[in-house]
């Protein structure tokens, strides 16, 4: 099976990484609006440990790992940050609910650590910061099945 040509792949991780950097930065700006205590007090209520830390950890990922996402910044970190952060809402959230959204279910999170996983398994291509910190190239990472023609 063939991958796609470079500039495709590097096309479609831009387009993941911008839709998948912009959820997370709404979820987490609707975050900040309730504030620390407001976001801790609804994670205690569902039984997340260490409800404050947890409130912290969650609103920087969202926002922050949101923005490098988007960037292609730090894009491993960030992709990896995102799936612990997901992985604890799926847990604590969503577990033992339907796939649907509309119903409670954890298909946005799941949708969500998938994505983030991928981009953290095959970089952020060329159009991102990352590679071009990496001297456009030489130290940079290939999509995971990068195109031999």
């Amino acid at each position: 099976m063939r991958a796609l040509p470079a500039p495709v792949a590097d096309a479609a991780l831009l387009a993941a990484r911008l839709l998948i950097g912009a959820v997370l930065v709404a979820h987490g700006l609707q975050k900040l609006g309730r504030g620390v205590g407001g976001v801790a007090d609804g994670f205690a209520g569902m039984g997340v440990p260490l409800p404050t830390v947890s409130a912290l950890f969650v609103m920087v990922v969202e926002n922050v790992g949101g923005v490098l996402l988007v960037a292609g910044a730090a894009t491993t970190a960030a992709g990896l940050a995102t799936v612990v952060a997901m992985a604890g809402a799926f847990l604590f959230a969503h577990f033992g609910t339907t796939v649907f959204v509309a119903d409670g279910g954890w298909e946005l999170v799941g949708v969500i650590a998938a994505g983030a996983l991928a981009l953290a398994a095959a970089g952020p291509g060329r159009f991102s910061v990352d590679h071009l910190l990496a001297g456009r190239g030489a130290a940079a990472r290939e999509p995971v099945a990068p195109h031999r023609g």
